[in-house]
């Protein structure tokens, strides 16, 4: 029983001792940093984990526009405007797909199917990282 005690005793200063070295407060993360010249590569591996659960084996005329500053619910944020024609598998069937990557802190938050409205004015240019992507047999 005086074992048990004892070593409930460490853990509780142990654990006391770790709470002391802890910072005061977490460092604030400033939501519109930039996005770096990494934001592409981002989004091709936020791509290639959706591609893998839905039989997605490559990419073709794979476009894709600047990061830009842009009022989203009352709050700047960065977004990039993406196009691409997703191969599947079977490779019977293509389909062409927009999406809107959204950054918090100069990184991808989100990713998600745009609206004409989110980037029907985007200024694209060529996106050679995605089209090089090739998840299986079949790339073409």
């Amino acid at each position: 029983m005086a074992k048990r005690a004892a070593t409930l005793a460490l853990l509780c200063a142990t654990g006391a001792v770790l709470a002391a070295c802890a910072p005061d407060k977490l460092s604030a993360v400033d939501p519109n940093v930039a996005p770096t010249n990494r934001y592409k590569g981002e989004i091709v591996e936020t791509l290639r984990a959706l591609f893998s659960k839905n039989d997605t084996t490559s990419v073709s005329n794979a476009v894709i526009s600047d990061p830009v500053l842009r009022s989203i619910a009352g709050e700047q944020r960065y977004v990039a405007c993406l196009r691409y024609t997703a191969h599947y598998a079977d490779l019977s069937m293509a389909t062409n797909t927009e999406r809107v990557a959204y950054f918090y802190g100069g990184h991808v938050n989100q990713l998600i199917e745009s609206t004409k409205e989110q980037c029907g004015n985007a200024n694209y240019k060529p996106f050679a990282e995605l089209n090089a992507l090739c998840l299986g047999k079949g790339c073409r």
